[in-house]
C-alpha cells in the first residue's frame, strides 16, 4: 500500500473544476494508475480525500492505493508544474506498527448515512423511501454514526477531560454534483479527534479499505498522526 499527497492550485481553472466535482476528481485519481493496475483487493483499495490547509492557500489531495500512482496529469492540470509535484510514501511501515492500545489523532471525511427502515415523512410519497439511503443531518447523528462503527473498525473514540467525545465534527455539507446525466446528492462531514486502537487487524483494514459509503467520491479515507497527548506514542 502507498499513501500520497498532492497540492492543488486553486488559482488554476483545472483545479477549481476538480475541487468542485467529486465525479471529475474520482476520474482524475483513477487515471493515476494504468488500466491493469490493482484498484481494489483484499489488502486495500484506492481511497482519496481533499483537505484544506490552514497554513497556505493549497487544497491537498490525499490518496491511499495498492499501487504507486503517477499524478503528473493532475500536476499539469491543477498544480504547480514547474515547482511542485507530489509525495508518495510506502504505507506498510506505518501499517505494520499498528498495535492494540495505541492512541492516535485521526481525520476522516465520510458520508454518514443509513438505509431508511421506515417512512417517517408526514406526507405520503408514491415512490416511498424505505430502503433508500439517507444522510444524517445533525452533528449528534453524524457523531453517533461514527461511534456506532468504531468497534467494527478496530477503534474506540477517546473522551476529553469532561468525559465528552473528543471529536470535532466540521465541514458539514450537502453536496450536489453531476454524474453523467444524473445528479448525485451526498451529505458529508469531516471528523477529527483522538482514538484508541482496540483491534489492530480491523484498524489496519479500516486504513486501507475506508469507512462508510461514497468512497469513490472522496469519502471514507481515515488518516492518523501521532497523538500529542499520548506520551508513549
Amino acid at each position: 500500500m502507498f499513501i500520497s499527497r498532492i497540492p492543488l492550485n486553486q488559482a488554476r481553472y483545472g483545479a477549481r473544476q476538480l475541487i468542485g466535482s467529486p465525479y471529475k476528481l474520482h476520474a482524475a485519481v483513477e487515471c493515476a494508475f494504468p488500466p491493469n493496475a490493482v484498484r481494489n483487493n483484499d489488502e486495500g483499495r484506492i481511497l482519496w480525500r481533499l483537505d484544506t490547509s490552514v497554513n497556505d492557500s493549497a487544497v491537498w489531495l490525499y490518496v491511499v492505493s495498492p499501487e504507486k500512482p503517477d499524478f503528473m496529469h493532475i500536476v499539469e492540470q491543477a498544480g504547480w508544474p514547474t515547482h511542485v509535484e507530489w509525495e508518495t510514501k510506502n504505507y506498510e511501515p506505518l501499517l505494520e506498527r499498528i498495535a492494540k492500545g495505541q492512541q492516535w489523532h485521526f481525520k476522516l471525511r465520510a458520508n454518514p448515512a443509513r438505509k431508511a427502515k421506515e417512512d417517517k415523512g408526514r406526507r405520503h410519497r408514491s415512490d416511498g423511501i424505505v430502503g433508500k439511503v439517507q444522510g444524517h443531518i445533525t452533528v449528534d447523528q453524524q457523531l453517533q454514526w461514527l461511534i456506532d462503527r468504531s468497534t467494527a473498525h478496530g477503534f474506540t473514540i477517546l473522551n476529553d477531560q469532561n468525559d465528552q467525545s473528543d471529536v470535532v465534527v466540521k465541514e458539514r455539507h450537502k453536496e450536489n454534483f453531476k454524474r453523467a446525466d444524473a445528479t448525485v446528492t451526498l451529505v458529508t462531514a469531516v471528523f477529527e479527534g483522538r482514538l484508541e486502537v482496540t483491534d489492530a487487524v480491523l484498524f489496519r483494514k479500516a486504513l486501507c479499505q475506508g469507512i462508510g459509503r461514497a468512497k469513490g467520491f472522496g469519502c471514507g479515507l481515515l488518516t492518523i498522526a501521532p497523538d500529542l497527548n499520548n506520551k508513549a506514542e
